[in-house]
């Protein structure tokens, strides 16, 4: 069955979220940068340290690698904030909100004092090398190998939609180390330097020509024994819990959110058509908002909650794009993705941009799928 509550923020969850509001207002003034959308928010090495020093990098990581030691919930205020604003996030986010917890879950000693500080200083960048081009949401498809060698292995295979993978510094790659009867069996995942030999990496362009996705071509890689993540050939169940990090945090339903605010900062709610669409995506965000809360609440008391993980980012990345597509039909106007207009901007990146929102991190047809067995079960 599946497992949501009701939650609320306590007092001094609240006073966490005001304090991250006033840091936003100083440091990032309205008007004083370009707004971004979700993930697909700008790169600001500079912000990511200054996030850091205010502990709010690798916040449940422990105290003894640079972390604050906060729970799951404590983070998912902090960058419904961050997302909220369109700060400028990309350097620090694979690395903080998954590497960092799977590392320490999963990862050697020396593995966690070589990386975690580091994430939590804002000093390291990551990508996640999962999906390929026949092995997107069926991960146990992968084809990717790592084959054993004096001390370490050889990769090769072809990534597919590695975001950031241009300019991050490591990939966490998932591969086959081994051929089993049951293919869930026998994958691993390696900690792979994007700038090692061998490796290729090949920018894919979006329609407005931005580029984040990657292809990455690895042509007999060495990744030395001691970047191994975990037990060699348990990368699938690796994997799975990782995925509860990443299908159900705000990035899942508020891509579209300063679509609509900017919206209304503009125009204002005029008429019925207005206030209906408004309302209605104000409502449906405080809905799935509150699932992704129970989501958090369930990852702090020590669960692996990923059917309901999988569950809001079906909800949170279609909703996504309905509220786009209610917001599109309010303007009477062909859009210039180079108009004064802010709200004329970010609708015209949002409208090139939301197709991805329910295919990365898991296509619906998985997700939904992910959902039933645990009501089966």
């Amino acid at each position: 069955m599946l497992r949501f509550a009701p939650s609320e923020l306590t007092d001094a969850e609240l006073a966490l979220q005001a304090e991250v509001r006033e840091f936003l207002d100083a440091e990032l003034p309205r008007g004083s940068f370009a707004p971004g959308l979700g993930m697909a928010a700008g790169r600001d090495k500079n912000f990511s340290r200054a996030l850091a020093a205010r502990g709010w990098l690798g916040m449940s990581l422990p105290r003894r690698y640079g972390g604050a030691e906060r729970g799951v919930v404590d983070r998912f205020i902090v960058v419904e904030e961050l997302l909220r604003w369109g700060a400028p996030i990309r350097y620090h986010w694979v690395a903080d909100r998954q590497t960092g917890p799977l590392i320490l879950r999963y990862g050697t000693m020396a593995q966690r004092e070589r990386f975690l500080p580091r994430i939590c200083r804002g000093e390291v960048s990551f990508s996640i090398g999962m999906s390929e081009s026949e092995a997107g949401s069926d991960l146990a498809a992968v084809q990717t190998r790592a084959t054993r060698t004096d001390g370490g292995w050889r990769v090769s295979g072809t990534k597919l939609w590695t975001g950031g993978a241009h300019e991050n510094d490591w990939c966490v790659v998932l591969c086959r180390t081994s051929d089993e009867d049951d293919r869930h069996q026998g994958l691993t995942q390696l900690i792979v330097d994007l700038r090692a030999p061998g490796l290729t990496v090949r920018p894919i362009a979006y329609l407005d020509g931005s580029e984040f996705f990657n292809e990455v071509v690895l042509d007999d890689v060495f990744v030395a024994d001691d970047l191994v993540v975990g037990e060699v050939g348990a990368g699938w169940a690796q994997n799975t819990s990782e995925l509860a990090y990443e299908r159900a945090g705000p990035e899942r339903w508020l891509s579209t959110y300063l679509v609509a605010e900017q919206y209304l900062r503009e125009h204002g709610a005029t008429d019925e058509r207005a206030e209906a669409a408004l309302g209605e995506a104000v409502a449906g965000w405080w809905g799935i908002r509150t699932l992704s809360l129970s989501v958090a609440r369930l990852l702090d008391a020590g669960q692996a909650p990923a059917a309901e993980a999988a569950l809001v980012k079906e909800l949170g990345t279609r909703f996504e794009q309905e509220v786009l597509d209610t917001i599109w039909r309010l303007v009477p106007d062909d859009l210039d993705p180079a108009a004064e207009s802010l709200f004329e901007r970010l609708l015209a990146a949002a409208i090139l941009g939301a197709p991805s929102f329910t295919i990365r991190g898991g296509t619906n047809e998985i997700l939904r799928s992910v959902a039933a067995r645990a009501l089966r079960a």
